[in-house]
């Protein structure tokens, strides 16, 4: 017959409503009391309902992280994944767990409200590709605690999270300047790819610092793919100033661009320089192995966890804010 609560209290003599506080962690209990406690509760090898504590506390001990998952996600966006094992690692040694829903825009908004008056969750980590205008003002009317991992693109009530990629696109151009690199071009993603957008943002800011001027071929815009990398690449080549050094919005368009140098025996770095975003899937393989700027979305995903955690303990608490500081990995792809 499994020990219950009151055999632990019957074996510590003491009531059963201190027993409970002390499961619970109140600090209105002696040592001594705990200890005792404690002591009972290993000889009876007692193993606490978890879900009938967090039923009477009206609490599930759960967290969604809300997101839109399609095949091949994990090769198109691995930072993904990544945030997700963060995110995990920081609900786990809060004794939390971690649902995983994926879903589109536009049926959000009603699984967000009818989840949470569910029960299924007590709070929620949106990735910022699910998000809409809608879904804030829900979640502003109702009270739920959530935390957006992206800066949303709109004005919004939402707690969000995010890296600061403006900076980034800063570190590199700065650190190009300072290997003696003078003129520079960038091939980025489309121009609804707010993040790519950011970094060129960063990238011009200190272009403009330094009254360098960017001529307009040297900025090109495209598909994360390959054959649109090789494509801009070739369109930078075509210019009458070709650059010393080119800046990849991220891996996928650095893997074309070094392509497209190699098949016109471009030497990188002794001809051109190439400096690229993040640490994966390419740049450790990529010959020449990519010099990048790199951004710890792990660290991202764990400081998501703390985030929500605090918000479901304080609903008035609201965060907009930046974290996990890129940093600048020097390979072989630069001077």
């Amino acid at each position: 017959m499994a020990v219950t609560i009151k055999d632990v209290a019957k074996q510590a003599h003491t009531s059963i409503a201190t027993v409970s506080k002390v499961l619970n962690g109140s600090y209105s209990i002696s040592q001594e009391t705990a200890d005792r406690i404690q002591k009972a509760i290993q000889e009876l090898d007692y193993r606490p309902n978890l879900r009938a504590r967090n039923f009477s506390k009206q609490m599930t001990k759960t967290v969604v992280w809300v997101t839109s998952l399609e095949k091949n996600i994990s090769f198109l966006n691995p930072h993904m994944f990544e945030i997700m094992c963060g995110l995990e690692k920081a609900l786990f040694l809060k004794d939390y767990s971690l649902i995983i829903k994926s879903i589109s825009v536009q049926d959000a908004v009603g699984y967000i409200k009818e989840a949470y008056y569910a029960k299924i969750a007590d709070g929620f980590v949106i990735h910022a590709s699910v998000i809409s205008p809608e879904l804030d003002e829900m979640i502003e009317k109702e009270g739920i605690p959530h935390l957006v991992v992206g800066m949303p693109d709109f004005l919004n009530h939402f707690c969000w999270v995010d890296v600061d990629n403006r900076f980034a696109g800063e570190l590199a151009a700065k650190f190009l300047l300072e290997q003696g690199y003078q003129t520079l071009a960038f091939l980025g993603g489309t121009q609804e790819d707010k993040i790519s957008m950011h970094r060129l943002s960063g990238v011009m800011s200190v272009l403009k610092e330094h009254d360098l001027i960017v001529p307009k071929n040297h900025v090109q815009h495209g598909e994360s793919e390959y054959e649109n990398a090789y494509r801009m690449t070739e369109q930078v080549l075509e210019s009458d100033e070709k650059p010393q050094a080119i800046i990849c919005a991220n891996n996928y368009i650095a893997y074309g661009c070094i392509s497209a140098l190699h098949d016109r025996n471009i030497e990188v770095p002794e001809t051109i320089g190439i400096v690229a975003f993040d640490q994966h899937p390419f740049s450790g393989i990529l010959k020449p192995k990519l010099t990048v700027v790199n951004i710890d979305v792990f660290d991202l995903g764990v400081q998501a966890g703390k985030y929500i955690l605090q918000k479901i303990r304080k609903p008035n608490l609201h965060i907009q804010s930046y974290i996990t500081c890129p940093e600048i990995i020097v390979r072989e792809s630069t001077k």
